[in-house]
């Protein structure tokens, strides 16, 4: 209960800026992630390392789109809620 009296004290401009922030963070991250898979096959390496990092690398981008995913359905309850209380 702390954590959501929390929650109901955040400013609308709070929650705006958070999400800029995650936005411009989840960017980052999947610009970081293609810029390791381009320096990733650059090089001559042996097959097993190229597949080991190939793998990793498509790991690390499924957690980002499922983190992504996460997020906007989060921010769609949000929107939800706002477009419900402006109708009553």
């Amino acid at each position: 209960s702390h954590i959501m009296s929390e929650y109901v004290r955040m400013t609308d401009t709070e929650r705006d800026q958070i999400d800029q922030d995650a936005q411009i963070f989840m960017r980052t991250c999947a610009d970081a992630i293609h810029q390791l898979r381009t320096e990733a096959h650059k090089g001559v390496q042996s097959p097993q390392v190229k597949e080991h990092r190939t793998a990793v690398l498509d790991f690390i981008e499924d957690y980002l789109k499922r983190v992504c995913k996460l997020y906007s359905e989060q921010r769609a309850i949000r929107v939800k809620r706002v477009i419900d209380k402006k109708r009553l």
